[in-house]
């Protein structure tokens, strides 16, 4: 197929792994002669990454067909990621979608576009899920000043709350050669930050060679990528507390490139819930794993996911993870409200929360992450870091972020884009950003 002079917009809903697979499906396009538009704008087709952790998601779909239907009523609309393999026909049978593609076929959406005619019924080609067990590699880039590096895919845990096993299928992982080749071809464009994802990238190494055995660990990979020239910054995105080991936080405490930043899920503070959850760890060894890193990196910064109003979770169990998450030397939560999902074991639970306290136990979570994040900026008022600029003018505003994810702002300087600087961070502003003062001596963008 070749659609020279034909345009495609993409949508993405969800997490950075999502980002990584649309950028590359976005570049299968490109190698049959699309042209990628912005998804505003007119395009012959439109294409829609869909997740499906929490309710909203499932709802801004809708929303989004609509939005591509409004500005080209003939386009063609495909879906595609978490939320079309759980549930293909009810995508199918949204007004406007043509074509919806399962697990195993989001990445050749290219071989299903030979007729881009409207379809009176969305076409379905998904799969069972057991199907999914081989590995595509994704990167995003050309879109953001950091890229979204793919490691892993997949999830062996059964936590009674998610879908994501259901959606994405077993633990599997990228070739160690081949993740370091893309992240050579990720420097090489001068893209200065690689964000490793995945769904459960501390099970990196596992069915690396398409077997169940782990061929090389998390920390193989870390210790291999921080050898690779050229890359100014690498970021650990999500990570299990369980896989988060000791000799991987003080490889990143001395290393060259990893920045001093974890995000990790904790998702109950009470050990009871946590059991309800099947986490894979109490609230004891996330305790030891915050102070481990607060003792090697004394500035880092460390993000929380945490789940508020899963079944049977009373007054009792929520003030215990409000005041655990409040005791804590945390940076910053990731709030969730529990949403009944279908197929999973938590939906079947008795204990049901109701939604008025749900939203109100997510509110004073929300409240306490403000509070957090305030006082871990506070605390780095005064010292010397570096700043990566982003490509977006936000009223007048160009914003970036620090090695240890403190955000600041200066005004819009098209050249600052994709620069590093050193930098003294120096107040907290109103919006509850840094301002800060270039270091003098090295006022120059950083090589």
């Amino acid at each position: 197929m070749n659609e020279a002079g034909k345009k495609v917009a993409f949508y993405t809903l969800g997490c950075k792994l999502n980002f990584s697979e649309t950028a590359t499906i976005s570049r299968s396009f490109k190698n049959e002669g699309f042209d990628r538009v912005d998804f505003s704008e007119s395009a012959d087709i439109y294409v829609i990454n869909t997740c499906s952790v929490t309710e909203n998601a499932d709802k801004r779909f809708k929303t989004i067909v609509k939005q591509a239907q409004k500005v080209n009523p003939d386009a063609f609309v495909a879906a595609v990621g978490c939320y079309a393999q759980l549930k293909p026909e009810e995508l199918a049978d949204v007004d406007g979608v043509d074509l919806v593609l399962g697990a195993t076929e989001k990445f050749k959406i290219t071989d299903y576009l030979n007729d881009l005619s409207k379809n009176d019924m969305g076409e379905v080609h998904s799969c069972e899920i057991e199907d999914a067990d081989f590995y595509v590699g994704s990167y995003s880039i050309g879109d953001r000043t950091r890229a979204f590096l793919k490691v892993q895919d997949g999830c062996d845990y059964k936590c009674t709350y998610c879908t994501i096993p259901l959606a994405r299928g077993i633990s599997r992982s990228d070739t160690l050669e081949n993740v370091l080749n893309n992240a050579r071809e990720i420097s090489a464009k001068g893209i200065r930050e690689i964000v490793l994802t995945g769904v459960n990238i501390g099970d990196y190494g596992k069915g690396e060679f398409g077997n169940k055995k782990h061929e090389h660990t998390f920390l193989d990979l870390v210790k291999a990528l921080d050898q690779v020239e050229g890359i100014e910054r690498l970021r650990i995105s999500s990570i299990e507390p369980n896989l988060l080991k000791n000799e991987t936080i003080e490889v990143v405490a001395n290393s060259r490139a990893f920045v001093p930043h974890f995000h990790i899920p904790l998702q109950s503070g009470n050990n009871e819930m946590l059991g309800k959850m099947r986490r894979r760890y109490q609230r004891e060894l996330y305790v030891d794993r915050v102070a481990q890193i607060k003792k090697l990196m004394p500035d880092a910064c460390i993000g929380v996911d945490v789940i508020v109003g899963f079944p049977g979770e009373t007054d009792e169990h929520f003030l215990d993870t409000y005041n655990f998450l409040n005791a804590l030397d945390i940076s910053y939560l990731h709030v969730f409200t529990y949403s009944e999902r279908d197929n999973t074991l938590a939906a079947e639970m008795d204990g049901v929360v109701p939604l008025k306290v749900r939203k109100k136990r997510s509110k004073m979570l929300r409240g306490l992450s403000a509070k957090k994040r305030r006082a871990f900026y506070e605390s780095q008022i005064g010292t010397q870091r570096t700043v990566l600029f982003e490509g977006e003018n936000k009223k007048g505003y160009i914003h970036g972020f620090t090695e240890n994810y403190v955000k600041v702002k200066a005004p819009w300087d098209p050249a600052l884009v994709n620069t590093t600087h050193s930098i003294e961070l120096k107040e907290i502003d109103d919006d509850g950003m840094v301002r800060f003062e270039y270091c003098t001596e090295t006022t120059e963008v950083l090589a």
